[in-house]
C-alpha cells in the first residue's frame, strides 16, 4: 500500500490569500499545502480520494498517468470543485467511477449540473460511472484492495471517511462514532483531520485528534487539513511519537 498526499491544507490553502503570518511568510515546502487529497496506490489500483480544487496542479506535479476511481468524502468545494480536471484521463481511458454517499449525489448532480444533463452533452465533457456507497459496507478495487467506507460527522454533517486494508482516512469531522472507531480496529496508518490548536466547531484541533488517536491506537498517524497556524517544523515538537504533521508530496507506505 502506498499513499501520497497530494494537499494538505485547509479549505482556503496555505499560504491564505492576503496573510503575513510566520507560516504563510515560511520558506519551508512543508508550509505549503494546496487543498486536501491523497491518492493509493495498491494491488495494480489508483484511487484518488476528493478532486479538490488543486487537483489539476495536484495531477501536474505528480506526474499523475491514470486513475481508477475517484472516492469523495463530501461535496464542499475544497473537496470536488476539480472534477472537471479528470476530462484528460477520460480521453485516455474512458469514463472514471465516482463513489459517494447518498447524500453526497444531489450536492454532485446540481454543481456539476452540465456532467448529468442530456442537453449539455457533447464533447469535452467529464465522463464519471456513479456508484453510491454505504457506511459500513465494503466493497474491492480489483483483487487486493478492500474499501470500506467511514461515517464521520462534520459539524452537523455526515461525511465518508474510507479504510484501504490497514489505512484509513478521515479528514473534515468534528466527531468519530463508536461504531466508526470500532471498524477503524488494527490499523497501521491513520491519516486524521487536525486543523488547528484552538477548539473548531466542525474540525477536530489538536487535542481532540491526540485523544481519537489514543483510542484507536494506530501503528503510525498523520494529521491533515492543516491551518496556517501550525508551522511544521516548529510545531512537530507538540506530537507525541508515532503521530505526525503531513504534509503536500509526503509519501506513506506499508513497508516502512
Amino acid at each position: 500500500m502506498k499513499l501520497t498526499f497530494l494537499g494538505t491544507g485547509t479549505s482556503t490553502g496555505v499560504p491564505s490569500i492576503g496573510c503575513d503570518c510566520e507560516t504563510c511568510a515560511s520558506d519551508d515546502p512543508r508550509d505549503k499545502r494546496l487543498r486536501v487529497s491523497v491518492l493509493i496506490e495498491h494491488g495494480g489500483q489508483t484511487v484518488l480520494v476528493d478532486t479538490s480544487s488543486d487537483f489539476r496542479q495536484q495531477a501536474l506535479r505528480h506526474r499523475l498517468k491514470r486513475l481508477d476511481a475517484v472516492l469523495v468524502t463530501h461535496c464542499h468545494a475544497d473537496h470536488i470543485f476539480g472534477l472537471d480536471d479528470i476530462r484528460p484521463l477520460n480521453f485516455r481511458y474512458g469514463a472514471l467511477g465516482v463513489y459517494a454517499n447518498e447524500r453526497a449525489w444531489p450536492d454532485i448532480r446540481r454543481i456539476f449540473k452540465y456532467i448529468f444533463e442530456p442537453s449539455h452533452f457533447g464533447g469535452g465533457l467529464p465522463q464519471i460511472i456513479p456508484h453510491t456507497v454505504v457506511a459500513g459496507a465494503p466493497f474491492c478495487l480489483g483483487d487486493e484492495l478492500e474499501i470500506t467506507p467511514l461515517e464521520v460527522i462534520h459539524g452537523r454533517l455526515p461525511v465518508m471517511g474510507y479504510r484501504f486494508n490497514d489505512f484509513a482516512y478521515a479528514t473534515d469531522l468534528s466527531l468519530i462514532p463508536q461504531h466508526t472507531i470500532d471498524e477503524m480496529s488494527d490499523l497501521e496508518v491513520l491519516v486524521l483531520d487536525c486543523l488547528r490548536f484552538k477548539e473548531h466547531p466542525t474540525h477536530l484541533w489538536l487535542d481532540k485528534a491526540l485523544e481519537y488517536v489514543e483510542k484507536i491506537k494506530p501503528q503510525r498517524a498523520y494529521f491533515t487539513h492543516i491551518a496556517h497556524d501550525v508551522k511544521h517544523a516548529r510545531d512537530s515538537a507538540r506530537l507525541p511519537e508515532r503521530v505526525e504533521w503531513a504534509y503536500d508530496g509526503l509519501v506513506v507506505s506499508d513497508d516502512e
